[in-house]
């Protein structure tokens, strides 16, 4: 049998567990000190809900769960591939809180200022950071149309960072309804957004010349094309210039007015702006949209936006909504890359007994636990070579119980 972790997946030793577990208790304090309440939902979604829920390219990516028994059978007879599966594993946790929220909105209160901190899974290639299995810490406001949601999710998320020390990031800001009229004021028709925005959310990887190849080979218009690829490649491209393309003045003002009150919180720990090229790729954002790229270690360390009407795909009636996610993986790689240390934890102390002493070792023990992690070691002959592994493990000291009334520090 293999030993190793599936791949995509991974096994975490006690250290790394404890790094994992202190960033996830941080963030979950400062969200509950901030007004969010936690709730859980169960891994398996329904494969109907999943197919319909505009996740983007996230879509292609999901883990279908195959039918049982009879029903698998007559799903095979079929010949119907997507007859095989009614269940799949959750891509991320907006999905199933628009289902949560469906069910339960008479138990909720309104605006829903909700938690998520749990696990998500998706098919893709893994690499450095990204995996097949890993970690949201997801906060949302449902029920409210206001700006003032964004601002209070964007401070809440900052203040959540730099509690477990990350602190120089940038938050970048843009409105899907920006976005939207840029792209059909260039030409484009509006059954075409989607699959122009798919395009040039690729940007950052293959240049302004390689969205612009992109287009023209998926047969769009050769002048909308250029026209749309001249505005993105005015830099910088301010919400000023947006005003001269764009006739969606709300929009602009909404994106305009989060930055303001956001650079009155912030006390210059962090930067915000707009950035007209910030598209997310999932399909059911509706509005704002934002993301956090760490300007000391490269790369996006969160995103989200507003997917005001995810919620009515289930009620019949739009609902909004705004998230905000935290990349809980990418921020652990960093943290332990830079030798991050737990602040105030506890030495680890051993205590090594003689077999008969159980009972005196843990009341031994127990006296030690408010100054000290303390772990009850059963005593080998060979001492000194379990020192060495203690001190491997990373102990401050150790006393042996039925040898000294005091404790020996490892060196």
């Amino acid at each position: 049998m293999k030993i190793n972790s599936v791949k995509g997946t991974n096994d975490y030793l006690p250290s790394q567990t404890k790094l994992r577990d202190y960033v996830q208790r941080q963030i979950l304090k400062t969200y509950e000190s901030c007004g969010f309440e936690r709730i859980t939902t169960p891994i398996l979604e329904d494969m109907e809900n999943l197919s319909k829920s505009e996740g983007g390219e996230n879509l292609g990516l999901m883990f279908k769960i195959l039918k049982r028994g009879d029903k698998l059978d007559e799903a095979l007879k079929s010949g119907n591939a997507n007859e095989l599966s009614d269940l799949g594993l959750r891509y991320d946790l907006t999905l199933p809180l628009s289902r949560f929220y469906a069910n339960n909105r008479a138990s909720l209160q309104s605006p829903f200022k909700v938690i998520q901190i749990d696990r998500s899974f998706r098919a893709e290639r893994p690499q450095r950071g990204r995996l097949r299995e890993f970690i949201q810490c997801d906060i949302d406001i449902l029920g409210s149309t206001s700006v003032n949601c964004e601002v209070e999710l964007i401070d809440t998320t900052a203040k959540a960072l730099q509690s477990v020390g990350i602190n120089n990031f940038k938050i970048r800001i843009n409105d899907r309804r920006i976005l939207k009229n840029l792209i059909i004021t260039a030409g484009f028709e509006e059954k075409d957004y989607e699959s122009v925005c798919i395009s040039f959310d690729k940007l950052d990887k293959i240049g302004s010349e390689g969205v612009k190849k992109e287009l023209l080979e998926k047969g769009f218009s050769e002048a909308a094309t250029e026209k749309f690829v001249s505005m993105m490649e005015i830099k910088p491209f301010t919400l000023d210039d947006a005003r001269k393309f764009c006739s969606d003045n709300e929009a602009i003002d909404s994106v305009a007015g989060i930055i303001d009150k956001i650079q009155q919180l912030n006390g210059g720990k962090y930067e915000i702006e707009y950035d007209c090229s910030l598209v997310r790729g999932q399909g059911y954002y509706t509005g704002t949209i934002f993301e956090i790229q760490s300007l000391e270690f490269g790369g996006s360390v969160g995103g989200g936006g507003r997917y005001d009407n995810m919620v009515g795909k289930f009620l019949g009636e739009d609902v909004p909504a705004v998230g905000f996610s935290i990349g809980f993986e990418r921020i652990v790689c960093i943290l332990n890359d830079n030798g991050f240390k737990i602040p105030d934890s506890k030495k680890k102390l051993a205590i090594i007994y003689p077999a008969d002493m159980v009972v005196d070792a843990i009341k031994t023990a127990d006296s030690y636990r408010d100054e000290y992690d303390v772990t009850l070691v059963e005593k080998i002959k060979k001492v000194g070579k379990l020192f060495s592994k203690l001190q491997d493990a990373g102990f401050y000291g150790c006393r042996i119980l039925d040898e000294s009334d005091s404790i020996k520090v490892f060196e």
